[in-house]
């Protein structure tokens, strides 16, 4: 895949972790991923922010818990967008709440942080010298954003008004977000994108995939949350290094449709999902 330079409104664009030891984080997924990292906060400041990347292409970050926020581990998704302001008016009109107010963060950009109306985080970011992600869809790197919620109608409804997102419905059942144009997006930075994807079988429309919507079901303790999904080469070796540095693997590596996944919380209890792409496994959306 070639490197990304950017991205279009309403197109996940970034992750980053928020972590009570930050430097601790950093040793866990440069063991994991092969991460080199970049501290690019001032001296004085009181807070840390590591940037990660590979091949020299920012993939991730991981970051000090801010003032005032639960001293919680989580990852965090973000949404590019052309004005984080008329975005938090948005937001409000549909029913969420704004966690934190836009504001600036240096010249990388302009940010916030919200809550849909059944509590999940969301970010938004408002691209200045920071572009997003560069590599994505490699091994180490963000592969997919999902959306894990009880009230998946009202989810339709905030999230297609705050950034145009519908939904698409595949063989099995399961629904994605869709962001119509996106797929004009990718088709300009990977000409035959397209026609590659239908080769391999995927329905018509998925080219505009922008998420996974993840009903939480029977589940009553779990939150309302957006997760984040790494590629990797080896799903099993992944657990078992994750494992290895300290992680602990909250489900065991099992094939799914296209895929071998695990999920994975890392040392300090930030869930993640890793993922191969194994093009075989289709075959288990009719098993």
């Amino acid at each position: 895949m070639p490197e990304r330079d950017g991205y279009i409104p309403g197109v996940p664009c970034w992750i980053d972790t928020s972590q009570p030891d930050p430097e601790a984080a950093v040793a866990f997924y440069s063991g994991l991923f092969g991460w080199e990292f970049e501290d690019v906060m001032p001296p004085e400041s009181p807070g840390r922010y590591f940037t990660a990347r590979l091949r020299g292409g920012d993939v991730a970050a991981v970051g000090s818990i801010p003032e005032g926020a639960p001293p919680t581990a989580m990852w965090n998704t973000y949404i590019w967008v052309e004005s984080a302001d008329q975005t938090a008016s948005k937001v409000v009109d549909a029913g969420g709440k704004a966690l934190m107010k836009p504001f600036d963060v240096m010249d990388a950009g302009r940010m916030a942080v919200f809550t849909d109306p059944e509590g999940a985080v969301i970010c938004v970011w408002q691209a200045k010298e920071h572009k997003g992600a560069r590599i994505v869809n490699e091994a180490g790197s963000l592969n997919f954003n999902g959306l894990n919620v009880r009230d998946v109608e009202g989810a339709k409804s905030f999230y297609g008004a705050v950034f145009g997102w519908r939904t698409l419905t595949l063989e099995g059942g399961a629904q994605m977000w869709i962001l119509p144009g996106y797929g004009d997006h990718l088709e300009q930075g990977s000409p035959g994108l397209r026609k590659q994807m239908a080769q391999m079988g995927a329905p018509p429309g998925f080219e505009d995939v922008v998420a996974s919507i993840n009903p939480i079901g029977d589940e009553p303790d779990a939150p309302a949350h957006w997760n984040v999904t790494f590629a990797v080469d080896d799903a099993d070796a992944t657990a078992a290094k994750a494992t290895e540095l300290g992680g602990k693997v909250v489900v065991p590596p099992f094939d799914a449709p296209w895929v071998r996944m695990t999920v994975i919380a890392d040392a300090q209890g930030a869930s993640f999902i890793a993922s191969k792409f194994v093009p075989e496994n289709r075959e288990l959306l009719s098993a």
